[in-house]
């Protein structure tokens, strides 16, 4: 299996191959039959194969929608599903089959999670066609992590506001429930507002100051100060995210005459990968 993540045409792409030992009118009918989609694709599918035919996607009451985009039998489907585009293009090897699949989105922190249930996905699509036993499905918080090492996913990135401030900021995607990450940014005790920044939220290079904003389970503000003023704010935000937990949106911001922008970057990758780690360490 290969595994990439590219920028084409504007759109993160997600890129992986499988090579298969069966000829490519099986493969096919495994990625176009709805039946046998049912062995290894995540929710079940009700389509009709011609170009422009929608596509309905559903499971445990969950539903999606998309439109079938490119169809070559037996050689390529492509079609999108909500706001994503995924292309299945088979290619024969001698009595084998390449399967190149892409899938092209616009949330970059988003694809560590989709890489992680492709794999598993792709791991129960060979054991379909192989006839083999369907394979244990391990934690997908630790192919998560190596996905978001491999694709560079924990970088953060600096900029300047209009006010002449700066900022650094990180998004995240975490691989626990959002309760569970909020209580381990805590440590369990709800801040207040005048209150002290809880531990777990602070980094020593930047000294705390006083909690401004709480939105339990949600968000979170600190000052952090130099000897002589309180330079700035940090806020933590959990959001929505894609996979099994929430988007951590961490931010720092400082005036203009102490740009630490570089510092920053290094402090708080490290900070909020260490957190990240001891997060998806718990059990789930």
């Amino acid at each position: 299996m290969n595994e990439s993540l590219r920028e084409v045409d504007g759109r993160n792409q997600l890129y992986m191959e499988r090579r298969f030992a069966h000829p490519i009118e099986v493969v096919w009918r495994a990625i176009t039959d709805p039946d046998r989609l049912a062995a290894w694709f995540p929710y079940r599918v009700e389509w009709e194969l011609r170009v422009g035919a929608p596509i309905r996607f559903s499971a445990e009451g969950d539903e999606g929608t998309g439109v079938i985009t490119e169809l070559a039998p037996p050689h390529v489907i492509e079609y999108t599903w909500d706001n994503t585009v995924l292309r299945w293009e088979l290619r024969p090897e001698g009595e084998g089959t390449l399967l190149v699949f892409t899938q092209a989105f616009g949330d970059r922190p988003s694809a560590a999670s989709y890489a992680a249930g492709w794999e598993t996905c792709l791991d129960f699509l060979t054991a379909s066609l192989d006839g083999a036993p369907e394979p244990e499905v391990g934690d997908l918080a630790v192919a998560h992590e190596r996905y978001v090492a491999q694709f560079g996913l924990d970088r953060g990135y600096s900029t300047h506001l209009p006010d002449g401030r700066w900022a650094v900021r990180f998004e995240r995607q975490l691989t626990r429930p959002a309760d569970q990450v909020w209580a381990a940014l805590t440590g369990g005790v709800e801040p207040v507002v005048g209150g002290p920044a809880p531990a777990p939220a602070t980094t020593p290079e930047f000294a705390d100051g006083q909690v401004t904003e709480v939105e339990p389970g949600r968000q979170l503000t600190y000052e952090w100060q130099t000897a002589e003023r309180i330079a700035g704010q940090v806020r933590y935000e959990l959001e929505e995210g894609t996979g099994q937990g929430p988007r951590l949106v961490v931010t720092q911001t400082g005036p203009q005459d102490l740009d630490a922008t570089e510092a920053a970057l290094k402090i708080w990758r490290d900070k909020v990968e260490a957190f990240a780690g001891e997060v998806a360490a718990q059990a789930p």
